[in-house]
């Protein structure tokens, strides 16, 4: 079960989002970004379905979201209304064939903020079989963030012209 996101007492975007598993939420997006700390990691582990097995302290902090309420929360709780479903799509497309992915992601705080980073997932595999996946971001250069902010408006502007 999601716990609800906080309404920002701040300007803000409202988005009904609706998941893989039919799950639909409301969303609250604010202009506010958060910084990527230097020197630090955000690490996790999911099961086969995304829902959040292990999260280190860094990650805790950086999606505001308590530890309590990210252990056992699917992991699109980060899901920010910004990225095309195209990027989530590759991603699992090749964590599922047990390939390791690379890619930037602007994830959604629990306060409407944002940050962005740079991940790498890799299936956990146990005897041929995946088990789960561990994802480690990074702090992304500021330029790969402004590429990639250019792409994904590019990109959410198709899917809202074939929808």
């Amino acid at each position: 079960m999601i716990s609800p996101m906080q309404v920002p007492e701040i300007e803000h975007r409202t988005f009904e989002l609706t998941h893989y598993d039919g799950v639909t939420r409301t969303v609250y997006c604010t202009d506010v970004e958060t910084e990527f700390p230097d020197g630090c990691l955000i690490t996790s582990t999911t099961d086969l379905k995304g829902i959040i097995t292990h999260a280190n302290e860094v990650f805790v902090h950086m999606s505001g979201w308590s530890r309590e309420e990210l252990m056992g929360a699917e992991h699109y709780i980060l899901r920010h209304p910004d990225m095309p479903k195209v990027a989530y799509k590759d991603l699992w497309d090749t964590v599922q064939e047990g390939k390791k992915w690379h890619g930037y992601v602007k994830n959604l705080r629990k306060d409407g903020g944002f940050y962005w980073v740079y991940a790498t997932i890799v299936p956990n595999i146990r005897d041929g079989v995946i088990q789960g996946y561990t994802s480690v971001r990074r702090k992304p250069s500021r330029s790969k963030v402004l590429e990639m902010q250019s792409l994904y408006e590019g990109l959410m502007k198709e899917e809202r012209g074939n929808s």
